[in-house]
């Protein structure tokens, strides 16, 4: 990785944090710049879309593509864990090309893959093939989408609201999820999954569209709080100390990032097991309206993730850390006595409520680790424990559902549950050395 050097320093970076309350916090955020709303312009619709057709993807490929169900949950796989592996690389692709150019690049060709996924049932010979054209396309593009987006917080937001800036992101990404859901049994009773998948088409257009009018190059440059970083032209230092520059070698942020692995094999079994769950383990009712058990989620998440982060700012992140992932690890232990309308409800809000007690403060972490121009490379990275938690979570994932369900439900949330439990275990043992990595206090 080339050196870097600020084209001019921000004021904020060399100072200690201004701090404010809750109130000035919402204040400050809330009228801020039009990039940084133009960024979670494109936060919202993406999460509308690739949640829209991730949730349905699972049933799309076994009952539309006609794949098995082990073959099904590879496929899913490898799509989910292709978006987070071409995070890695498109971090540097966001620091190279800047946020903007970034985000219209990547949303462009996800289209283009999403367009040849809907297609891909009418291709008589040429379906698996077109499917899997899609799920590559789509995955690298993705990939760029996610560390765009933590970049531009980054860059067009006041340092003094960090906290809730980060937990902003995640919310707007998750109200998004909330409206999808709310639709998605409406238009999939009448369309049919292809239906949902052609509307996602629909909104990712208006979202390339709208980020081509109105997230302008004199927007970026106007808007810009952290300056953006370019690389030094003549860069004389050696290989060595290239490659000890790079995240990789960061002991603290590797350790930080492979400890959630374990917790987050739960997040890809939202995805994988917990539709089959629903449609195999439930009356037809409750299978035919299964999106609206996904929507509690990001409902939740809308609702707590900003109102945690502003209630426990001054908590430093490795605690909330811990409380978080150890709900979301716990909680599924309530699935194991067996197929119930109530527990599956009560898992999915407070799996949920562990989930906004942490997120926003991960992004946060690896954000206040990352040095100056390396922020889209260390958030790329950070998505390590996720791209093998759905890289790996599929190839098991369809042989448990043909193993465990309908019948033996409960031996399978057991599992997966005593799985989880390693990350706010292995997070309590590393505390005090995770904690030195950043100040905590805002």
């Amino acid at each position: 990785m080339s050196q870097t050097e600020p084209e001019t320093a921000a004021p904020a970076e060399n100072q200690e944090p201004e701090t404010l309350t809750i109130r000035e916090n919402f204040r400050i955020l809330f009228k801020a710049s039009r990039a940084f709303w133009m960024v979670n312009m494109v936060n919202f619709g993406d999460g509308i879309a690739y949640f829209g057709i991730l949730n349905l993807l699972t049933l799309f490929i076994s009952q539309d593509v006609g794949f098995s169900d082990h073959l099904t949950g590879i496929s899913v796989s490898v799509f989910t864990g292709l978006v987070t592996l071409c995070m890695f690389g498109g971090g540097f692709v966001s620091d190279k090309l800047g946020v903007r150019r970034a985000l219209t690049l990547s949303m462009a060709v996800v289209l283009i893959g999403r367009i040849i996924l809907v297609a891909s049932p009418g291709g008589g010979s040429m379906t698996s093939s077109m499917l899997w054209l899609a799920i590559v396309i789509m995955g690298i593009a993705e990939g760029v989408v996610q560390p765009a987006l933590y970049a531009g917080v980054k860059e067009f937001t006041d340092p003094r609201t960090a906290t809730i800036s980060y937990s902003v992101l995640y919310a707007i990404m998750n109200l998004g999820i909330v409206a999808e859901t709310f639709v998605s049994p409406f238009i999939r009773e009448t369309y049919e999954i292809s239906g949902v998948f052609w509307t996602m088409i629909v909104i990712t257009i208006l979202m390339v569209g709208g980020n081509l009018l109105f997230f302008t190059k004199r927007i970026e440059k106007r808007d810009r709080v952290l300056e953006y970083v370019k690389p030094v032209k003549n860069d004389t230092r050696t290989w060595q100390q290239k490659v000890r520059a790079l995240p990789f070698l960061d002991s603290r942020f590797i350790f930080f990032i492979f400890i959630l692995l374990p917790v987050r094999t739960l997040f890809a079994h939202q995805f994988l097991t917990l539709p089959d769950y629903v449609i195999r383990c439930f009356p037809a009712g409750v299978g035919a309206r299964y999106e609206w058990f996904q929507g509690l989620n990001p409902l939740i998440i809308v609702i707590f993730v900003p109102l945690i982060a502003a209630l426990t700012r001054k908590v430093n992140i490795v605690k909330m850390m811990i409380i978080g992932t150890a709900i979301s690890a716990v909680t599924t232990f309530i699935l194991v006595p067996g197929p119930n309308l109530t527990t599956l409800i009560l898992y999915v809000v407070l799996f949920s409520f562990g989930e906004a007690v942490w997120s926003s403060r991960f992004l946060e972490y690896v954000s206040n680790l990352a040095p100056a121009g390396q922020v889209g490379a260390y958030m790329g990275l950070a998505g390590i424990p996720w791209f093998l938690a759905k890289a790996t979570t599929g190839f098991y994932s369809g042989l448990m559902i043909t193993n465990f369900l309908p019948d033996n439900s409960g031996t399978m949330w057991f599992i997966y549950g005593c799985i989880a439990l390693i990350s706010p275990i292995g997070l309590i043992i590393g505390k005090r050395w995770v904690e030195k990595g950043v100040p905590q206090d805002r």
